[in-house]
């Protein structure tokens, strides 16, 4: 499968979105924001849309949307740490504005958008060209560095927030950073795997590696690595298998990679029978 470029295109920019969900994926399930990340998927799809019926990039809406949705829902939050009634406050906002913009969209769209509208829906890694691979793999890596360059202080702040404010740690402009990264890397997975699909990519290799691992950065590590396993079994399954859909195969890989870490850390914790004296 090497040999077709479109497979090369589609592995490479697959490593480096997989590689910054597991990172970025890692803090959203220990900071309890999953709920923030399926809201930005809603937010993904909407600035794409919103973009296509003002005849602009569609990628300009998509990263302008959720990066500036990420920050919203921080803004909105304690602290900057996204609660329940914020995100459902941006989640049905959002919604309704994608309804309206669908509703223009499919009034004014030609065959080709139709076609754009489905790829933002579910992905389209097979069709990146190698600017598109470069964009992304730019935007990855990016994502990737800022994520790393805040982990302790982003750590310290998650454990313990009022701890962390009175130690001098500047709780909210790390809650509001991180918010942004999550929208930044929500855009760049859309890509990919779909903004229907990229709450798997974020949070099951994460699950994962909480199930199987207490130690922080050992887990940071461990769930960057089943992301990017989770896009390459993914696309080889749909290399290997045609009919099947390379997002599909991405996330159903994810969730599997999940169960057996569910299955993994249920028999690591089983207690062992006491034998009769």
């Amino acid at each position: 499968m090497f040999a077709h470029e479109f497979m090369r295109n589609a592995l490479i920019a697959g490593t480096f979105v997989g590689l910054a969900c597991g990172l970025v994926g890692y803090f959203v399930v220990l900071r309890a924001q999953v709920f923030a990340g399926d809201a930005l998927s809603h937010v993904a799809f909407t600035g794409a849309l919103a973009a296509a019926v003002l005849g602009l990039d569609i990628r300009a809406g998509l990263f302008t949307a959720t990066i500036l949705g990420g920050i919203l829902l921080g803004a909105l939050g304690d602290r900057a740490r996204a609660d329940d009634v914020a995100i459902g406050t941006v989640f049905a906002w959002t919604l309704g504005l994608g309804v309206l913009f669908l509703s223009i969209f499919k009034t004014k769209s030609s065959a080709g958008n139709g076609t754009a509208g489905v790829r933002i829906l579910f992905g389209s890694i097979f069709g990146l060209s190698a600017g598109d691979v470069r964009v992304s793999v730019a935007l990855a890596a990016l994502a990737s560095i800022a994520l790393l360059t805040i982990a302790r202080p982003l750590l310290f702040a998650s454990l313990d927030s009022a701890v962390a404010l009175a130690r001098g740690v500047p709780v909210r402009a790390l809650g509001l950073g991180f918010l942004a990264v999550v929208g930044l890397v929500a855009a760049e997975a859309s890509q990919a795997v779909g903004a229907l699909l990229l709450l798997g990519l974020l949070a099951a290799p994460a699950g994962t590696a909480h199930r199987l691992t207490t130690n922080p950065f050992r887990g940071l590590l461990l769930s960057a690595a089943l992301s990017v396993a989770s896009v390459w079994i993914g696309l080889t399954l749909s290399y290997e298998f045609p009919t099947l859909p390379p997002s599909s195969m991405i996330i159903g890989s994810a969730v599997g990679i999940y169960a057996l870490g569910v299955v993994a850390s249920a028999a690591r914790v089983r207690p062992r029978p006491i034998a009769d004296s």
